[in-house]
């Protein structure tokens, strides 16, 4: 159902144009505060959430090869020392 009436036309208009610029806003200002963030977060010296993950999984890829080496190269089980016979006496 359509109006021919222009106040309800401008009010239409008006509340798209209202609801554009809320938006504009809303995105304005979520990206001034993404960069105030990153800024805050390069002065302390933080680091982001993927690098910290990229670098627990190379660590743990590291750790996984450094065991696998040490079972390489650790030294093999010594059989016990055997038990010298006694001398025998000469008579």
């Amino acid at each position: 159902m359509q109006t021919q009436n222009p106040f309800l036309d401008e009010m239409a208009k008006l509340s798209t144009a209202a609801l554009g610029l809320a938006q504009a806003a809303s995105e304005e200002a979520r990206a001034a505060f993404r960069s105030q963030a990153d800024r805050v977060a390069a002065e302390l010296d933080l680091v982001r959430r993927e690098e910290l993950d990229a670098l627990r999984a190379e660590v743990a890829a590291l750790r996984a090869e450094i065991a696998a080496l040490k079972g390489e190269t650790a030294p093999k089980p010594k059989a016990p020392p055997r038990a010298k016979p006694a001398p025998k006496d000469a008579p």
